[in-house]
């Protein structure tokens, strides 16, 4: 590993690693109390776009070789070492070298039932629908115990989510859900030639896919997870098995040159991104979805609330009316 493959790493991954989640974060930067020692308010900023931080309460920042120099006080050829020795998911999806983390362990697998990973699922959009395509993962690394939302891969290796949290345990690798009943999954090993009635939808990240669960009504067919664009390679060898291919890949870059490369070799893919043109992926689409349906309903019950109201106030008013008749007519 040298410095520009260090620096490529995700200081949120790095961060993670050692224990140190976010306070407060946006699209564009996420704060954190100084993993360099004791403070009351959060001074340490990631710039998420540019993967730099910057410590206001000591007027320091620079790259992700910078960070750890400073964190562990070690040289670059220290912090290159310590690097070199750990798994984070964002090198691999770079270099492919694909290997374990023995800095860390597995404490237990479970159905999806903590509060704080129901939330999280709730904010993405997603129900108790796709709860059966994801796992509640608790692990340890650094004597620290983390959890979070689990998706296998086709290696047995996880990918990782939760709010403040971003990675992969074990090995990366595509994913391939037979959806439904009567699809016939493609196993690893398995090649063929466009075989008829075969049908898959292409995913970037697994949120992605669960969110196509979400929204489907009547797909028949396997879900490809890409878990990285650096797996489109793989992914190529087993979209030769299937006749109807659908992609469903980020309004990005990465995304259009993966959409680009998979109609090249496969002119019968068919590119649904345009369907979400407005989002980054389909995910976002859904949260918008699912925000503006909301508003909707609040919008509805505030417009019948005032209806009712109204109604409730006219016909006070004709009782009150009636009320005031009777008793002129009892005086006349």
């Amino acid at each position: 590993m040298n410095c520009k493959q260090l620096n490529s790493i995700g200081l949120e991954e790095v961060l993670a690693f050692l224990g140190h989640l976010p306070t407060r974060q946006n699209d564009k930067e996420a704060w954190y109390i100084s993993p360099f020692g004791p403070e009351s308010h959060a001074s340490f900023k990631v710039d998420r776009p540019k993967n730099l931080w910057y410590l206001f309460s000591e007027g320091a920042g620079g790259t992700t070789t910078d960070f750890i120099q400073k964190y562990f006080h070690t040289s670059v050829k220290g912090a290159l070492e310590w690097a070199s020795g750990q798994n984070f998911s964002s090198f691999h999806q770079q270099t492919m070298t694909l290997k374990s983390n023995p800095n860390y362990r597995i404490d237990r697998i479970m159905d999806i039932a903590h509060p704080n990973l129901l939330s999280y699922l709730h904010q993405r959009g997603l129900s108790e629908k796709v709860y059966p395509f994801i796992k509640e993962l608790w692990f340890t690394t650094n004597n620290k115990q983390f959890y979070a939302v689990g998706f296998k891969n086709n290696s047995d290796g996880w990918e990782l989510r939760n709010a403040f949290y971003k990675g992969a345990l074990l090995k990366k690798d595509i994913s391939v859900l037979p959806f439904f009943s009567n699809a016939w999954p493609i196993s690893g090993n398995e090649t063929g030639n466009n075989i008829p009635n075969r049908k898959v939808a292409v995913f970037e990240g697994f949120t992605d896919a669960l969110s196509f669960i979400e929204m489907q009504k009547s797909f028949e067919g396997d879900l490809l997870v890409l878990n990285s664009t650096a797996m489109l390679k793989k992914a190529l060898t087993l979209l030769d098995s299937y006749s109807e291919i659908s992609l469903f890949l980020d309004n990005d870059k990465a995304g259009t040159q993966c959409i680009d490369t998979i109609i090249e070799h496969f002119p019968h893919a068919r590119d649904f991104s345009l369907l979400y043109s407005d989002h980054k992926d389909l995910n976002q689409y859904l949260v918008a979805k699912r925000q503006q349906h909301d508003h909707e309903t609040i919008n509805t019950q505030i417009t019948t609330a005032a209806k009712n109201g109204h109604a409730e106030k006219q016909e006070s008013c004709k009782e009150e009316t009636n009320r005031i008749k009777k008793g002129v007519r009892r005086r006349m």
